[in-house]
Order: structure tokens, then sequence, then C-alpha cells
């Protein structure tokens, strides 16, 4: 098999998709895993290409914190944007308890984090990291979504920087095949739901192709006001099964 790339969408809370999905190459697609030659990935996307690529063994422990950050953040009176509640405090806490020592050497040329430039709003891919921590105050500023997330802007390399879902969404990387994986309905993406209305209008966004329909509103909603705790455990399932289909189509299946 060629080698391959793979990239993860923006999608703040939906990540627990993604999760489900990786769960199910990592159990399932070995031919796959084994050809991966870099992942990419915006946001909550960056977070779960990291994961894959530098804590595969971690990948229960991060649904398991997914779905307790999603629960703190539903106790909040106005989610995220509750006044003193601290969102990027508590993601940093969970990269902090996942991420290996050398995640930065595993990661280097081979994950692609991205992230928007404040002043200029200019799309950047990082893929070279000199420490575990600049590796994550990469993953915090392509997860740093203005006045949701918090007021003051994130800085990175002397630079500030917010989520790389406003200016590359869906990152396709310039060698080999980028399969894409989204929790978004949409042409063309790899592995995704199924488009379930009857209209095949569409919108772009920052790479990001998503279908018009309820289903889709609904989830891009959830994504930053997380649904409840059976809604996710069903999201995470549905990104395994959604896998499986694709890995099973492509004739990778284990």
């Amino acid at each position: 098999m060629a080698a391959l790339n793979v990239s993860f969408a923006a999608c703040g809370f939906m990540g627990i998709y993604q999760l489900g999905a990786v769960g199910a190459l990592l159990r399932h697609g070995d031919r796959l895993v084994a050809s991966l030659r870099a992942c990419a990935g915006a946001s909550a996307g960056a977070l779960v290409a990291a994961v894959l690529l530098t804590a595969p063994d971690k990948v229960e422990h991060c649904k398991d914190f997914t779905y307790k950050f999603a629960a703190e953040v539903r106790c909040q009176k106005l989610g995220a944007l509750t006044p003193g509640y601290d969102f990027m405090l508590a993601l940093r806490s969970g990269i902090e308890d996942v991420l290996p020592g050398d995640a930065h050497k595993v990661a280097a040329d081979r994950l692609w984090v991205s992230v928007t430039h404040a002043k200029s709003g200019k799309n950047s891919l990082v893929g070279e990291f000199s420490s575990r921590d600049e590796l994550i105050m990469a993953l915090l500023a392509s997860s740093f979504v203005p006045v949701y997330a918090g007021l003051r802007t994130l800085e990175f390399r002397g630079q500030k920087y917010y989520d790389g879902g406003f200016s590359d969404g869906l990152p396709l990387l310039p060698s080999g095949r980028t399969l894409t994986i989204s929790p978004f309905a949409g042409r063309g993406v790899n592995v995704c739901p199924a488009h379930t209305g009857w209209s095949q209008r569409h919108f772009r966004h920052a790479n990001m192709n998503i279908l018009l329909s309820l289903d889709n509103i609904v989830r891009l909603n959830q994504a930053l006001f997380p649904p409840p705790l059976a809604r996710m455990r069903s999201l995470c399932q549905q990104g395994e099964e959604d896998t499986l289909r694709f890995l099973k189509k492509e004739g990778w299946l284990y």
C-alpha cells in the first residue's frame, strides 16, 4: 500500500466522533495504520491527530476525558462562555495528561497542526516542535475560538494565533493521498456520517465542504455546546461504524 496521510476536521466536541474513527483504525485498519506517513488536523481534529500519532494507547482515556470535559461545560450556566470558567485551562490539563514526554519528537514532520494568524487571518501548518510544551501550545492555539474559549488570543512562537478551523479546517497534505475524516456530512470526505437530507446544496468554509441538512446544523451546534453523555457515546459509535464501512469499501478491513 502506498504511503497515506489522514486529516481530521475542525469540529469542537464532535471530536468524539473522530476518536471513534481512530479506535476503529487501530483495531481493524492495521494495513492503513502501517502505511500512515503523516496526520493533519485543525482544532479538535489536530488533537485527535496528535493522539493517533503519539499516544495511540490513550484513545480510550481521551474518550473518557472528552465525556467529562463535555459534562463540565454543560454544567456551566452559559457553557464555555460562563464568566470565570477557564475553558483553555481545562483543555490543557487533558492534553498534558495524554501526550508522552517525547511527543514532540514523534510528531516531527508527521503531525501538521493548522493555526490561523490573528492579524493576517492566514493559515499555517506547523510540523516542527522544539519541545513537548511547544507542541502543546500549537495544539492549544489551533483550538482557541475567540470569545468562546477566552478573550486573550494565545501566543505561539511570539505571534498570536487562533483556531485553525477559521482558515483551513481540513488540511490536505501536498504529498501522497490524504484521507479525510469529519463528523459533518460533506462531499468528497472519506469518512463522515451519511447525508440524510434531500437537498445536495452545500457550503464551503476554510477547505471544509459541508452539506446543508438539519443533522449537520445540529452537529455544528453540538461542536460548541456538547450534547448529553448518551448522545456523545452514540457519536463515538457512529464514527467507528462509518470508519469500518470505509475500510471495507477500500478493501483494508483487517
